[in-house]
């Protein structure tokens, strides 16, 4: 989410090694949370049958841990975009924009563009710099966490390429007012390396059944439908 034009703040210079380990603390504990064996479930089908926990534990806790990484992958997105406002001067606030939920940087995107474009395009970068080192760590794939964690990247990043593009606080709409690039173009970034993602995804066997619960070991097939006690 974006920042509305604020009074101009100072700019005192960016702060780039205090950015970098932020940024990079970020990664790191996402994607060790992100790990099966730090949550104590694993929906991957190479799941030993005879793993007790594993098999009672998975199917009840499935979708609320996808949702919790999903979770994380928003605020690892928000607060990007407050540890990139800190960084370079600015005073984020928070604030809702037509009942949005919304990050103001502090900055004036006018006296400022280098600053606001860094803010603006923070949050879409750490998501895809997450999901990639999710993709390429060498690490136990396949959690429901993980999987929430890829998801949320993905659906921010077809969101603001899509139908986010053009609301008054788009992160695309002021990239392209404060840099050389259109909105087409940043688009096509982002758009781009979150379809990659989607097609690496789709061709790793961990991930089967990317979207779909998964039914319990030792049941063959997919439940798809309500489960009503």
């Amino acid at each position: 989410m974006l920042c509305r034009t604020c009074a101009a703040t100072r700019y005192c210079g960016v702060p780039t090694r205090q950015l970098r380990r932020t940024l990079a603390t970020l990664v790191a504990l996402t994607v060790c949370l992100s790990s099966p064996s730090s949550l104590g479930a694993q929906d991957g089908s190479n799941a030993a049958p005879s793993d007790s926990t594993r098999r009672d534990v998975r199917p009840h806790h499935y979708w609320r841990r996808m949702a919790a990484g999903f979770a994380t992958s928003l605020l690892a997105h928000e607060g990007a975009h407050v540890v990139t406002a800190l960084a370079v001067g600015g005073r984020p606030s928070f604030g809702f924009s037509k009942g949005r939920p919304t990050v103001y940087s502090g900055l004036d995107a006018v006296t400022q563009p280098r600053e606001q474009f860094l803010f603006s395009s923070m949050g879409l970068n750490v998501q895809a710099l997450i999901d990639e080192a999710i993709l390429d760590v060498p690490h136990q794939r396949g959690g429901a966490f993980e999987r929430g964690v890829l998801a949320g990247g993905i659906a921010t990043a077809l969101f603001y390429v899509t139908i986010g593009r053009t609301a008054s606080v788009s992160d695309v709409d002021f990239m392209a007012r404060t840099s050389s690039l259109s909105k087409t173009e940043i688009s096509l970034i982002y758009g781009g390396v979150a379809v990659m993602h989607a097609v690496r995804i789709h061709y790793d066997g961990h991930y089967a059944n990317f979207f779909v619960r998964p039914a319990p070991l030792g049941e063959r097939g997919l439940r798809i439908g309500a489960h009503v006690r």
